[in-house]
């Protein structure tokens, strides 16, 4: 279970960055993003998939180019990853005491 974990919060953390590579470098294509990232050009096509489903990210003829809400989404980033720490923090906590017992 701790290795799908393990592979999800990667996942993620990839999508994150394909996210920010097109914020800041808006538009860019999948062979930029892959070569300047590192990561395989399917990877970066499935997150970019993942991006545009969340509604992100759009494709262009020019290569991907962020929506109005990725900024919203942006912004709200920091609130929502502390909210999940807090959460993780509880349960590790959690666990720590049912050790001691």
């Amino acid at each position: 279970m701790m290795d799908r974990l393990e592979k999800e919060v990667d996942m993620l953390l990839r999508h994150f960055d394909v996210l920010g590579m097109v914020l800041e470098n808006e538009p860019i294509g999948i062979v930029r993003m892959s070569n300047e990232t590192g990561y395989e050009h399917h990877k970066v096509r499935y997150s970019l998939r993942v991006l545009e489903e969340e509604q992100l990210i759009e494709p262009t003829n020019q290569g991907a180019t962020t929506t109005d809400q990725a900024r919203e989404f942006v912004a709200e980033l920091d609130d929502s990853i502390e909210n999940i720490n807090d959460k993780l923090q509880v349960m590790k906590t959690g666990e720590e005491l049912e050790a001691g017992h």
